[in-house]
C-alpha cells in the first residue's frame, strides 16, 4: 500500500529541525517524480493531546517529506501537515515508514 492518508488531529506537531531542500548523499537536490520541483524535508516531534484526565502520552520525531516550499517555519513551532500520508517500505531486510505530505503551515 502506498500513500496511505493519516489523520493528525489528535497530535501537536512542533518543529525540531527548519525546513530545508532534500537532497541525497551526494548533495543532489531530490525532485518530485517528472518534474524538476524540489522537495523540501522538516522534523517534526509529534505529542499526543491531552485526554480529559490528563493523559499526554510518549510522543516521536518525524521526518516529513514536503512537496512544495513550506515557507518561513522556525524551529519551535507548532505546526499542521496538509496533506500527510505515510507509506510502508522494505528494503535489503530492512523496513520503516516514509512520512510525506503536501505541505505545512503554521497551527493556531
Amino acid at each position: 500500500m502506498r500513500n496511505i492518508p493519516v489523520n493528525l488531529s489528535g497530535y501537536k506537531l512542533r518543529v525540531v529541525e527548519e525546513p530545508s531542500v532534500k537532497a541525497d548523499q551526494e548533495g543532489k537536490v531530490i525532485t518530485a517524480y517528472g518534474t524538476n520541483d524540489p522537495l523540501f524535508t522538516v522534523a517534526v516531534f509529534a505529542k499526543p493531546v491531552a485526554t480529559e484526565d490528563g493523559y499526554r502520552g510518549k510522543g516521536e520525531e518525524l521526518k516529513i517529506t514536503l512537496s512544495t516550499e513550506p515557507g518561513a517555519v522556525e524551529e519551535g513551532e507548532l505546526v499542521e501537515l496538509i496533506g500527510p500520508t505515510v507509506s510502508h517500505w522494505e528494503r535489503d531486510g530492512r523496513s520503516g515508514l516514509t512520512w510525506k505530505a503536501q505541505g505545512l503551515k503554521t497551527a493556531r
